[in-house]
């Protein structure tokens, strides 16, 4: 039986790409003047106006929400509305529980050396690259069938056809010595729809954590959890999905397993998973040695920084720079 594997990236110019970048600049800029601030800022945007919302509680007390948002998206009309953190749930916060309910997935790979899926790699890899040369709108996918590339899907903003093939078949040749990964047979799909100029804001509207799947691990893996962006660490959606990524790491090479699956579970005001397992190349037990409540895991990782605004770009797992991949 034949065996497909298929993952898409989006360029960091994205419509959905600059909400995120926009929510986690807003969250970097609280952290930066406050590292106790509760934020949760989610971005709607297109055409020429952005708004923003959420809850904020900090001490920080210059943060131009317009700038930030002028900086990523340009010249837009800004909305902003933004209220404090609910008192019932920062009273179960503040006791050091979770900020909310949530499924919390980890994992890792032995098939790449950022010990993610292949064809995420590939697919991201590809969207950096074209990226380089049109720093605009952009996507990428890659399919592969039993290892080898069968067909690539690239869209980029004001990229000639012709221009953009050349480079895609320049990546080609690049990555398939590095991977020593045969290229026969495949299709190329380059700005399928047409030639484009009109992206961004200009062409669709965008909505903070709408990309979740090109957040986290591509489609073979599952889900628990909510999107990351705009959110501080006490809430475990981002902190504890950044936890179970480290412990999967740390589970590969421990046991120099091929696959590594975590879970976590919590609930809102309680400090201890209501699950903690890993599934180490199909055989499961519990997870043991790490302290997983909130305030544990946020000072592990040191996660009371503003280093969020680089993970809202291409993905939050692969970086060696962030600490849940070390």
């Amino acid at each position: 039986m034949s065996h497909y594997k298929t993952a898409e990236s989006v360029s960091p110019k994205h419509p959905d790409k600059i909400c995120d970048q926009i929510s986690d600049a807003i969250l970097d800029a609280h952290l930066a003047q406050d590292p106790h601030a509760r934020v949760a800022i989610d971005v709607a945007g297109g055409h020429g106006m952005v708004f923003v919302t959420g809850e904020v509680t900090s001490k920080a007390t210059n943060v131009d929400v317009t700038a930030i948002v002028k900086r990523l998206a340009g010249d837009v009309d800004v909305i902003e509305h933004i209220a404090t953190q609910s008192t019932e749930i920062a009273a179960g916060v503040d006791i050091g529980g979770a900020g909310d309910q949530g499924i919390m997935v980890g994992y890792a790979t032995s098939e790449t050396p950022e010990l993610l899926p292949i064809e995420v790699v590939l697919a991201r890899q590809l969207n950096q690259y074209l990226y380089k040369r049109w720093p605009f709108d952009g996507k990428t996918q890659v399919t592969l069938k039993d290892g080898k590339i069968l067909s690539i899907v690239a869209s980029f903003q004001h990229a000639p056809h012709d221009e953009l093939q050349h480079a895609v078949e320049s990546w080609l040749i690049s990555i398939a010595a590095t991977y020593d990964m045969p290229l026969s047979t495949y299709d190329l799909h380059i700005n399928p729809a047409g030639d484009w100029s009109i992206g961004g804001f200009d062409a669709d509207a965008g909505l903070t954590g709408r990309k979740l799947i090109v957040d986290n691990y591509g489609p073979r893996v599952p889900i628990g959890g909510g999107a990351f962006s705009g959110k501080d660490p006490s809430k475990v959606d981002r902190s504890a999905a950044y936890m179970a990524r480290k412990i999967a790491i740390d589970y590969l090479k421990k046991r120099q397993a091929s696959e590594v699956f975590v879970h976590l579970a919590y609930a809102i005001g309680h400090d201890q998973p209501l699950e903690a397992t890993v599934s180490i190349d199909g055989i499961q037990e519990e997870v043991t040695g790490y302290d997983l409540s909130p305030n544990g895991i946020i000072n592990f990782l040191k996660l009371k920084q503003p280093i969020y605004e680089q993970t809202a770009r291409y993905g939050h797992f692969g970086d060696l720079r962030l600490n849940w991949e070390a």
